[in-house]
């Protein structure tokens, strides 16, 4: 698919088919979630895949995580994970010229930032799979069962979770936001040179 293609189908899924995904297409989606750009080339991310009865162990963590049609036909959660130390501890380096791992030299936590731009490759890559996927927040409730449940470190922070399956629903789906809101005009989000 071209990757104009990847961008404009991108969209939350919310209905799956029941049609299992092959494992080349998972270990791509991982792959793909890898290549993510890092500052410094921290590689502070982490990736959870979860499938068969880990799935059903996920969702019985949280009972407002995600829609019941998403609960009950996703094939495959990949939890994205951050892992803020290792990008400290990488600034700490010699050749990056911080002599301790304040997290005050940060003007924005790019650990964060960088999972998110790894969970969209994880998007991107399943459009051009022909598979749907959504991007669904974990609540800080959760996190410390979550943790427990599967034995996540301390030091690895969800930054939500991306359930995927071929998709089984129209192109855009009635109950979304995409549906009931207009995007917003280029004109007011776009500027260049100047405000």
């Amino acid at each position: 698919m071209e990757f104009q293609d990847v961008v404009r189908k991108r969209r939350m899924v919310r209905n799956f088919q029941q049609k299992p995904i092959p494992e080349d297409v998972v270990a791509r989606l991982l792959d793909n979630a890898t290549r993510g750009p890092s500052a410094g080339f921290s590689q502070g991310q982490a990736f959870l895949a979860l499938r068969g009865d880990d799935l059903r162990r996920f969702w019985s963590l949280g009972e407002a995580w995600a829609f019941d049609t998403v609960k009950d036909t996703a094939q495959l959660v990949i939890v994205p994970l951050s892992a803020k130390q290792v990008y400290l501890d990488r600034y700490a380096e010699t050749d990056k010229g911080w002599t301790d791992k304040a997290e005050s030299h940060w003007p924005v936590p790019y650990w964060y930032i960088d999972t998110g731009m790894a969970a969209l490759l994880i998007l991107q890559t399943a459009v051009d799979e022909g598979l749907g996927a959504l991007l669904f927040g974990i609540g800080p409730d959760e996190i410390p069962k979550f943790r427990t449940e599967f034995g996540v470190p301390d030091d690895h922070d969800p930054i939500g979770a991306i359930a995927i399956g071929y998709p089984d629903e129209p192109a855009v789906h009635p109950n979304s936001s995409a549906a009931k809101r207009p995007r917003r005009d280029r004109t007011s989000v776009i500027h260049h040179g100047n405000w």
